[in-house]
């Protein structure tokens, strides 16, 4: 009996695939969330841009480039991590006191301390169980994940290299979630529902 051996496919290396994102086209964001595989996503709908706009404008007082304190806050900045890994996290920051300036590199090869990440129900999957074990396994100290739909917030930190949910938050909530110091009033992190139908005439 005749055996014909197939020779196994080569795994593409993160060079490769890197040169594969950046010729994606505009409004095509690429990452490699497990080693050798290239994943895409499109532009987030309104509620997503919504609540990243509120969550990073309420971080400014600690952002640095707005005159803050402790963190460099960027928005969907490319982070590479070890094993050949690539992600673009909505929002990552970096403490000031380890890092008093941000290198131009692209992608970053320095680790964030914190992350978050916008679910949509095209990246809630993969933002839970590829890009959370992702963060912490890698070093990021604490992971938000942001529901516009379900108006959430959960709170995750890494302890022994694994997520652990450590505190929730919900609609109007003013709380404190680490790692910042400071009340946050979440009432408008939410993009107020349209109405629908009509309202019938009396």
């Amino acid at each position: 009996m005749l055996t014909v051996s197939v020779p196994a496919k080569r795994t593409p290396t993160f060079e490769e695939l890197y040169r594969e994102i950046e010729r994606l086209p505009e409004g095509i964001t690429g990452q490699i969330l497990v080693a050798g595989v290239l994943s895409t996503m499109s532009r987030p709908g309104p509620a997503h841009g919504h609540t990243l706009a509120h969550c990073e404008r309420a971080l400014e007082p600690f952002d640095r480039r707005f005159g803050g304190e402790g963190w460099w806050i960027r928005q969907e900045f490319e982070v590479r991590f070890p094993g050949d890994r690539l992600a673009v996290p909505d929002l990552a920051g970096w403490r000031s006191a380890e890092y008093p300036e941000l290198p131009d590199d692209n992608p970053l090869r320095i680790i964030p301390a914190w992350c978050a990440e916008i679910l949509s129900p095209s990246t809630a999957s993969s933002d839970r169980t590829l890009k959370l074990p992702l963060y912490a396994s890698t070093g990021v100290a604490h992971v938000w994940l942001l529901d516009p739909e379900l108006r959430t917030i959960e709170v995750f930190e890494s302890i022994d290299r694994r997520p652990t949910l450590v505190a929730t938050a919900r609609d109007a909530d003013v709380v404190r979630l680490p790692p910042f110091d400071a009340e946050l009033s979440l009432g408008a992190w939410w993009k107020t529902r349209a109405a629908s139908g009509a309202t019938a005439s009396p």
